[in-house]
């Protein structure tokens, strides 16, 4: 059977529209990065709801019309119901990312919104309502340009911690306008005006705060190893263990300037090594402009390889980990090169779209001047979303001609999350675009091949086990994926986490190695199912949601 991305966003009643900036030429950067999406089950009903981060312009809206968040809850027919009022989330405001943890261990996922302005944490108080916690969780004082946020728990106490990239430190009363002359600061491309940056502008530094496990976060930024000193233009930021010693790291995508990578020293501080180990800059020694990110084993060994997607004209990376603290850019001996230079990339996600057990790479892309296309360029403000297949062999194919025209486009994409979201064995896509409605997109022809779905609950880990590996072996192939917060850009992908298995319809053998040294190991494991896995008991019971379905006939 072959496999279709069908849009469902209309389908699914998901007819809000995302508000951003201009529509036309852009007056300030601000209206260039757009906004993020998240997958979450905010009520534990078995089914991912979704939550849509929204934006504003300029000019503003008359009271009682602005733009705000959305959340839906998924009603399990594959459509879903606009709840934000009731769930106490309206908001508006120059909203830009979001990430979901259970920050207090209380069994419900909050959310974590980001803004150029107050960032804003939702406590979800488990009746299907939130509660604005920021000023009481000691984050009042986050007022920056934060894009993407994550949690992670670094020092393995239990509570999840975070870290939020900020971008630039932006004023509009002082801003440059489209083609003005300053020193040092690109208004100009292509020998026409357009808004002023990302170069020549100043950053903000991100900010690392740890959960001291009674409702609160201390900014720890200095004291974790004098983090993002040089006050880089933070976009994109994910955790994962990279050197597999049970501690997560940070990787963060900078704009046209040295990505960055904090090795946990695991005494509640981290060391900057990026340059090291090989992912700072190209193989040239130039700066990249990286926006989205993701880590995943994508060759099946072991180890977690990294994903960046940058700017058009660059090629969006990719770097397989060397298992020796360093990592070694294939993004060309991949294919990955050729097939992304011409586009400009935002969300970024490894994804086993085919369930064949091995991780592909889809990328959305979109570009941040919407005057490339009066000039009538060889470049595009809408792009076309890419899928590349990973063939098992280290190198990738661009299928994207090969699933319909729906994941093409084009659009002017910025975020993208991941999440079987009908709970039918395959993973669907959620994208925003600038100026446009959220695109859902659901896989139609991946679960024709074997998969397993798991959901961790900790105990004396955090409660959604992030940070968490599972390692699931079926047929004697191993494979591994560790629960994650953020990632991509500006979004929050499905906390589940997901595995093809290809033709293997035997059980599995899964292993969960949870943050701080506790191992769970379980047999028999049926595959085709979604499971639960509770930290400690050995065993696994059926996840709520539909019912598996039955085996599928295999070609």
């Amino acid at each position: 059977m072959d496999i279709t991305f069908a849009d469902v966003t209309a389908k699914a009643g998901l007819q809000t529209r995302i508000v951003y900036g201009a529509s036309g030429q852009n007056k300030y950067i601000l209206e260039t990065t757009g906004t993020g999406v998240a997958f979450l089950d905010y009520d534990n009903d078995g089914w991912p709801d979704i939550f849509l981060v929204n934006g504003t312009t300029l000019e503003g809206f008359p009271k009682g019309q602005e733009p705000s968040n959305h959340l839906f809850r998924n009603r399990h027919d594959g459509t879903f119901e606009d709840v934000t009022r009731r769930a106490g989330l309206v908001q508006s405001g120059w909203g830009q990312g979001v990430a979901v943890a259970d920050y207090d261990n209380d069994g419900f996922d909050d959310l974590f919104v980001t803004y150029w302005g107050q960032n804003r944490l939702y406590r979800n108080k488990g009746d299907g309502t939130f509660e604005d916690v920021t000023a009481r969780a000691g984050l009042t004082t986050d007022r920056r340009w934060g894009t993407s946020a994550a949690f992670a728990d670094y020092d393995n106490d239990g509570f999840v911690d975070l870290y939020v990239a900020n971008y630039i430190d932006f004023d509009p009363k002082t801003a440059p306008l489209p083609g003005a002359k300053v020193p040092g600061v690109n208004c100009s491309y292509r020998g026409f005006p357009v808004m002023c940056g990302p170069r020549g502008l100043p950053g903000e530094r991100d900010r690392l705060y740890h959960n001291t496990g009674k409702g609160t976060f201390t900014d720890v930024t200095a004291q974790a190893g004098d983090l993002d000193k040089d006050s880089y233009r933070g976009l994109g930021v994910v955790w994962g263990d990279v050197n597999n010693d049970g501690y997560p790291d940070i990787v963060v995508a900078n704009d046209a300037q040295p990505n960055l990578l904090y090795v946990n020293n695991r005494n509640g501080t981290f060391r900057e090594t990026a340059l090291e180990a090989g992912i700072a800059v190209d193989e040239d020694g130039r700066e990249r402009a990286g926006m989205g990110v993701d880590l995943a084993d994508y060759d099946n060994d072991g180890w977690l390889d990294l994903a960046i997607a940058n700017f058009y004209g660059e090629p969006h990376s990719l770097y397989s980990n060397q298992r020796n603290g360093n990592f070694l850019e294939t993004t060309w001996a991949s294919g990955i090169g050729r097939a992304t230079m011409r586009h400009l990339g935002w969300g970024t996600r490894f994804i086993d779209y085919d369930n064949d057990g091995w991780k592909d790479l889809l990328l959305v892309n979109g570009h941040v001047y919407p005057e490339v296309d009066l000039h009538k360029l060889d470049e595009t403000y809408a792009q076309p979303t890419v899928l590349l297949r990973n063939n098992g062999n280290g190198t990738f194919a661009d299928v994207t001609a090969s699933v319909g025209a729906a994941l093409a486009g084009p659009r002017p994409g910025r975020g993208m999350a991941v999440s079987d979201y009908d709970d039918d064995g395959d993973l669907d896509v959620l994208i925003a675009s600038v100026n446009a409605y959220p695109c859902l997109l659901e896989n139609r022809g991946g679960s024709t091949k074997h998969w397993l779905t798991v959901r961790l609950v900790g105990r004396k880990s955090n409660r959604d086990g992030i940070g968490a590996r599972v390692i699931v072996t079926a047929a004697g192939v191993s494979r591994m994926e560790e629960v994650r917060s953020g990632a991509s850009y500006l979004s929050q992908s499905d906390l589940r986490v997901h595995f093809g298995l290809g033709e293997t319809a035997s059980a599995a053998s899964l292993e969960v190695r949870w943050p701080g040294g506790p191992v769970d190991r379980l047999a028999d494991v049926p595959v085709d199912r979604a499971i639960v896995v509770r930290e400690g008991e050995g065993t696994f019971t059926p996840a709520p949601g539909r019912p598996a379905p039955p085996a599928a006939p295999r070609r």
